[in-house]
């Protein structure tokens, strides 16, 4: 992601796909139940794009 679209601020409907994303890779295994709860803890209080795709930069992108 480029810094500029980095900035732009996240609604609810980016928001609720990343956690659906963090859904997918705890089915998978990829991560913990702690690692979820954390991350999507952290998707709802994101404000911006960046923030979110760094909840899911570890995981593959047929997740996202």
């Amino acid at each position: 992601m480029d810094a500029e679209r980095g900035r732009i601020r996240a609604g609810d409907a980016d928001r609720e796909s990343t956690v659906r994303s963090l859904q997918r890779g705890l089915a998978q295994g990829r991560l913990t139940v702690q690692e979820y709860d954390e991350r999507v803890r952290a998707a709802y209080a994101a404000r911006t794009l960046g923030e979110l795709a760094e909840l899911t930069q570890d995981l593959p992108r047929d997740l996202w």
